[in-house]
């Protein structure tokens, strides 16, 4: 068997990290702006300050300019033979606080030009609405989401979105790995405490508080998709990262399935509209009480259409004695993986998890499935003939694309395409670094912000090209 004709090939990106232009067509400050760089070098992190200040270097404000240079960047995925582009709508463009009654003309009309540009070449938009992209005065002023009156202005949000572009954009995502907020210490919204926790905060029951009302949010996004026009498809996007128990000890099989528990619940009510029984025992033991009858029915009628997710690498556990009966997730008990390599930044490698994924997903849901991340980060070194020798990326790519082949071949998934990330080298969300590049497309910028910002083809971008010409059945070098 073959990938399916229509089959959606393509790239991602995400608004903050690619368009720069930060103060540009009444664009408000989000969440990102205010996010400095990291170095995977030092180790130092990324830091979220208190409002934009003086002296700090925030990446996110120029991205690599993708606002002024999309047309560019469209053609290139063209020639490439891109069948669709994913990227996200900046939620600051359309309301620059989140709380306005009316939505800002430039920033709409900036995604209508962008997606124009995209069918000129005959690539289908897929559409993430909110990517990290929180408006900073949502969540200095009101809490973000954990303040129920974010719902509210999300489903504001998105319905303008939906109203807007629903003759442009048939495939939409809400939250990009909400997920990302299953250990409190990766809690995106909440930012790590550096700025909006106070002292005395119960820092892990706000974390399910704002996971809880953002899948509300999402439910009632997808309702109202789905009355505004019945042919816009709504999935939910996860960070997808398998967990392997570490041993064939029985702990460490439960202490494997305790953070896919942990990791995978969120899925779990996107698709089946309801939370399952594992976490509402847990809310119980910790006394947990925000779920309302109201929000049940949200849930319920607000299931998404499709499953998108990321896909990188794996983990594994090992049981070290904590919590005997409940086999909660602790992020302390993830091991190396002794039979994976890694990259250059601690990612294991591991084509075989992104079928055992597909498997997981598809297994439990019966969904069709979007791959919409999944790439490999490199020091890529630009040669004096300017040209880019990524072997390193190709190999990574081809070994997950025929693992993507063999679930469908194989296994029977139900798979809609395929978003590399990122088609173009962009800022890295992780570590706000631009020397960490995942493109097909070399930009000409570095961590100094040093570089003009022109554009130039890596050895991976004519190897993808045959990709897409062939439907992947060619994936020789």
């Amino acid at each position: 068997m073959a990938l399916r004709e229509d089959f959606l090939w393509g790239g991602a990106i995400a608004a903050h990290q690619a368009e720069g232009a930060w103060q540009e067509g009444g664009k408000g400050v989000s969440c990102t702006d205010v996010e400095t760089a990291g170095d995977n070098v030092t180790g130092a992190p990324r830091r979220l300050t208190d409002g934009v200040l003086p002296g700090e270097d925030y990446p996110n404000h120029v991205g690599v300019d993708f606002y002024h240079h999309y047309k560019e960047d469209v053609k290139l995925f063209a020639e490439m033979g891109f069948k669709c582009f994913r990227t996200s709508i900046a939620w600051t463009r359309i309301f620059p606080r989140g709380d306005e009654d009316k939505p800002n003309e430039e920033g709409l009309k900036f995604y209508d030009d962008l997606f124009d540009e995209c069918h000129k070449y005959g690539i289908e938009p897929v559409i993430t609405l909110s990517h990290f992209e929180m408006p900073w005065a949502l969540a200095k002023e009101y809490g973000g989401f954990t303040n129920r009156s974010a719902i509210d202005m999300f489903v504001k949000f998105a319905k303008v979105c939906f109203e807007r572009y629903q003759h442009k954009v048939k495939y939409w995502m809400t939250f990009n790995e909400i997920n990302n907020q299953a250990d409190v210490n990766q809690h995106n919204l909440i930012q790590e405490g550096a700025v909006l926790l106070k002292e005395g905060d119960d820092a892990e029951y706000l974390m399910y508080l704002s996971a809880h009302y953002e899948l509300v949010a999402s439910a009632l996004a997808v309702k109202a998709a789905h009355d505004i026009n019945p042919d816009l498809q709504v999935g939910c996007m996860i960070g997808m990262n398998a967990v392997y128990p570490a041993s064939p000890k029985p702990e460490d099989v439960m202490n494997a399935l305790g953070a896919m528990h942990q990791k995978y619940w969120y899925v779990e009510v996107h698709a089946r509209g309801h939370y399952p029984q594992h976490i509402l025992r847990k809310f119980e033991r910790k006394g947990y009480d925000f779920i309302t009858e109201e929000d049940k029915v949200a849930l319920a009628a607000g299931k998404v259409d499709y499953i998108g997710f990321s896909y990188y690498m794996s983990f594994a556990t090992e049981y070290h004695g904590h919590n005997e009966k409940t086999f909660d997730y602790i992020p302390e008990d993830f091991v190396r993986n002794t039979y994976l390599k890694a990259s250059d930044w601690g990612w294991q490698i591991d084509p075989l998890g992104l079928r055992w994924a597909l498997n997981w997903f598809y297994d439990r849901f019966e969904l069709p499935m979007m791959i919409v991340e999944n790439g490999f980060g490199a020091f890529d070194k630009k040669e004096a003939d300017g040209t880019v020798n990524d072997q390193y990326r190709i190999d990574y790519l081809r070994s997950h694309i025929q693992a993507i082949k063999d679930a469908v071949d194989y296994d029977g998934v139900d798979l809609l395409g395929y978003t590399m990330w990122s088609p173009i080298d962009i800022v890295s969300a992780s570590t706000g670094e631009y020397d960490k590049r995942y493109g097909f497309i070399y930009v000409n910028y570095n961590n100094a912000h040093e570089g003009d910002f022109s554009r130039s083809k890596k050895k991976s971008f004519d190897w993808y090209k045959k990709v897409i010409a062939t439907n992947g059945e060619d994936l020789s070098d």
